[in-house]
């Protein structure tokens, strides 16, 4: 799977657990650049593309994630 098909995924994801779109996803994209994404937020998009993706992440992928690009290489390497 490309890059833009695994952003447009994650895209969908954060859209239905944030209920709104009013973002864009860049490989720089963090949580201080999408209203909502909080703490909380977090763990359930994690969990939504995790279900999304078929695939776990372990707790040093979750520690070595600083942004959407961090991420997008994560699942590449998973899938």
């Amino acid at each position: 799977m490309d890059k833009e098909a695994i952003l447009e995924k994650i895209s969908t994801a954060f859209t239905q657990v944030l209920e709104h779109s009013n973002f864009t996803l860049t490989d720089a994209t963090t949580a201080d650049d999408v209203d909502g994404w909080e703490s909380i937020t977090h763990m359930m998009i994690i969990s939504e593309i995790e279900t999304m993706f078929g695939i776990k992440f372990k707790l040093m992928d979750l520690m070595n994630m600083n942004n959407i690009g961090d991420l997008v290489r994560i699942i590449q390497s998973k899938i």
